[in-house]
């Protein structure tokens, strides 16, 4: 799967505008589901990172294409993967795609600098650098995070 991770979500009618398309904004929340749902897939979850390494993912940058609309109720699969990982930063790559056609609906990237509590940046620990860099989904404990 080449580290892809995906997530599956249904288009609600808050999120269309008055055309009955989706509206550009929710595609970053929905970069944030499968970005999350990736976490959560490698063993460990926003929450547990921001808590237990005091390390946070800030949003420095993001990029959306919009390719195709997207309609009410409409399945959509987000693809998210880790595309690049350094010291201190790390990118996230997007796909969005219909279920029911293989449409590409959008893609696009989201940019993060890692920062303490006190907006300090830092590196990113280790031990969630493993976890990111993974390939696949891992039969790991988030609970097994450092403290």
């Amino acid at each position: 799967m080449d580290g892809w991770h995906e997530t599956e979500v249904r288009v609600r009618y808050a999120e269309t505008d008055q055309m009955g398309i989706v509206h550009h904004a929710n595609y970053l929340i929905w970069f944030e589901t499968g970005r999350s749902d990736l976490c959560r897939a490698r063993g460990f979850s926003y929450k547990e990172m921001e808590t237990e390494a005091d390390a946070l993912m800030v949003v420095a940058e993001t990029y959306v294409r919009h390719i195709s609309p997207a309609y009410y109720e409409d399945i959509l699969t987000i693809r998210v993967k880790v595309s690049e990982l350094r010291s201190r930063t790390l990118r996230f790559v997007y796909e969005v795609f219909r279920a029911s056609d293989g449409t590409l609906i959008a893609e696009g990237e989201t940019n993060h600098v890692v920062t303490d509590s006190k907006k300090n940046v830092k590196r990113v620990p280790e031990f969630y650098r493993q976890l990111l860099a993974a390939e696949e989904a891992l039969a790991f404990p988030a609970d097994q995070a450092p403290s």
